[in-house]
């Protein structure tokens, strides 16, 4: 792993667990990495064709946690032919204007980002290229698991997503408690449910929640009920969470955001 100072240092990492994943803390030396900077790390002997990128972020400022799949994707979550057709055959496609908010949002709030998605880890490659091809670098979070078959990976999708989500984000609170905290998600599945339970928990944390209510899907008239949303967020402040339709309707709503300052905790 390169230094800020032009030094090389070495690491060992591993083993991987049942799936193939290596989960590993690694220490770094004092330095003074600039907010969102990334150094390249390459395995040895592989003459840079196995590397990674680190980006750093520093304990102050924003934070945008993104769902992916029907939020910024279309997915078709709620289907299993739809999430098979847009999986395997074919071209991943933003949400339409997605890309457009998430670069506003980079320009306005210049946040770190943090791709949240229930998918397996065996997506990553796939779900990487997307991402690198349609919104700003972040990190891509996803689930350790594997799958056998298709109908394996179409359960994944919609099985224990909600207790997952809430245990990364409580992960990423661990790593930055200090930052201003957007969530993005969508009906389809738990993130209502999820963010504002989070809110809740991580008092003050969490600034905005913005929820796309997803009408391309069918058999969503239950998920997409005023009464579904005023349940999931009990309890949480009206001007926190916000459902929308299309993103030009939250332009308005990031300008605001962009002028509050940070909360002061004793």
């Amino acid at each position: 792993m390169p230094l800020y100072d032009g030094r090389v240092r070495r690491y060992h990492l591993g083993p991987t667990n049942e799936h193939g994943v290596i989960t590993q803390t690694v220490s770094l030396p004092q330095s003074h990495m600039a907010d969102r900077s990334v150094i390249t790390s390459e395995l040895s002997g592989s003459n840079g064709q196995v590397c990674m990128q680190t980006r750093f972020a520093i304990p102050h400022g924003w934070l945008l946690i993104s769902d992916i799949d029907d939020s910024i994707k279309i997915t078709l979550t709620s289907e299993a032919a739809g999430i098979l057709r847009t999986t395997f055959v074919t071209d991943p496609e933003p949400i339409l204007g997605m890309p457009e908010l998430y670069e506003f949002i980079d320009r306005e709030l210049d946040p770190t980002w943090m791709y949240l998605s229930a998918s397996p880890y065996n997506l990553y490659t796939f779900l990487r290229s997307f991402l690198h091809s349609f919104y700003p670098p972040g990190t891509l979070l996803l689930r350790q698991a594997t799958w056998k078959d298709l109908r394996e990976f179409v359960r994944s999708y919609n099985t224990g997503t909600r207790t997952y989500k809430m245990q990364q984000i409580d992960k990423i609170h661990s790593w930055l408690p200090a930052r201003r905290v957007i969530c993005v998600g969508d009906s389809t599945q738990s993130d209502p449910e999820v963010y504002a339970e989070m809110y809740k928990k991580h008092e003050g944390w969490i600034k905005a929640i913005f929820i796309r209510k997803v009408t391309d899907i069918p058999h969503m008239a239950k998920k997409n009920s005023s009464l579904r949303f005023q349940k999931a967020f009990a309890g949480v402040p009206h001007g926190i969470w916000r459902i929308f339709e299309h993103p030009s309707e939250l332009y308005e709503s990031i300008a605001r955001l962009s002028f509050e300052l940070p909360t002061v905790r004793s």
